[in-house]
């Protein structure tokens, strides 16, 4: 436990620039074509192919993006299994020796799903990047705490609900999600596969809203604006507003900003009733190393669920009170 605290104190801290850019120069097409050379894999011997993703590559980081596109490509989330965990989470919310006491109980037959039908939740992804690094002497921890997304942890952190990794590559700690990279439950339980590559090795700023380790709650004042995939997957860091909600009165002048390596992204403001987009007039948008930013001023009082976009994508949603 001491060892676990000293390195997510290490990764928060010390290493708050580590990111995906700083392997630009690396080309992961090699290890990407490898972890699809070998799809549907068995998981019946990991340290085989642990040994298959990487004994070709020279790398850390090139053995680490296998093992992360593997799991992510090869790997599907299980809607009933995660909403049987989440009830006993809620159930044993201020009684965590119970709930530890029924995960130990069924732990087996989760890692028997695991491993014959490569279908798991959350702790399964972080597990497997966790034990596929150790087989490839790669360092790598799994990090339990509170993934923010529209329907839990929107306005507090009430429930643990999420795991996920950080990863030592060049004596730096990085942040992953395997889970949300390798697609999202739609409909009635149905899970999409959809790799989005902006969960690996992800800008430490962008990750932490709506990835909070459960040991730093006690450590967070204010809540960040709502983000989404397509936040990951565009590599936009939301700025000002810095919280999820926000008081100002009429005719007050706000001020919008994101972060994004990609300037011709075309921003925008819109409110929802129901699938109809009513769009607010901004103005004075400025783009200036790398960060665009624009304005707007309510007219009416209310309160107004706002949302952000870039070109097509929602990638962020503030909630406005207007006094």
């Amino acid at each position: 436990m001491r060892r676990l605290f000293i390195i997510l104190f290490f990764f928060t801290t010390l290493s708050p620039k580590a990111q995906v850019s700083d392997f630009d120069s690396i080309n992961f097409t090699r290890a990407d074509n490898i972890a699809k050379l070998n799809e549907g894999e068995s998981l019946d011997n990991l340290p085989i192919l642990a040994y298959n993703l990487t004994h070709k590559l020279n790398t850390d980081i090139e053995k680490f993006r296998a093992i992360f596109y593997w799991v992510s490509n090869n790997i599907n989330a299980d809607d009933a299994l995660n909403s049987k965990v989440l009830h006993k989470r809620r159930k044993f919310k201020n009684d965590s020796l119970a709930f530890i006491s029924w995960d130990k109980k069924n732990k087996k037959k989760f890692f028997k799903k695991l491993i014959t039908q490569k279908r798991t939740v959350c702790t399964g992804y972080a597990y497997l990047i966790k034990e596929l690094c150790f087989f490839s002497n790669i360092e790598c921890e799994i990090i339990n705490g509170y993934g923010r997304t529209f329907e839990s942890n929107v306005e507090s952190l009430d429930l643990v609900n999420h795991s996920w990794n950080t990863v030592k590559l060049n004596n730096k700690w990085y942040l992953c999600d395997a889970t949300w990279a390798s697609g999202y439950l739609a409909e009635k339980g149905k899970f999409i596969k959809e790799y989005n590559d902006g969960y690996f090795l992800t800008e430490p700023h962008l990750f932490e809203k709506n990835h909070i380790p459960e040991n730093k709650k006690k450590e967070i004042n204010q809540i960040f604006p709502l983000v989404y995939g397509e936040t990951f997957k565009l590599n936009i860091d939301p700025i000002l507003p810095s919280t999820l909600k926000l008081n100002c009165k009429i005719g007050e002048v706000i001020t919008f900003s994101y972060k994004s390596l990609n300037n011709e992204y075309i921003p925008s403001l819109i409110q929802l009733k129901g699938v109809k987009e009513i769009p607010f007039k901004i103005f004075d948008v400025q783009k200036k190393n790398n960060i665009t930013s624009f304005k707007y001023s309510f007219t009416n009082k209310g309160n107004y669920d706002v949302h952000l976009k870039a070109n097509n994508d929602i990638v962020a949603t503030y909630i406005i009170n207007v006094e």
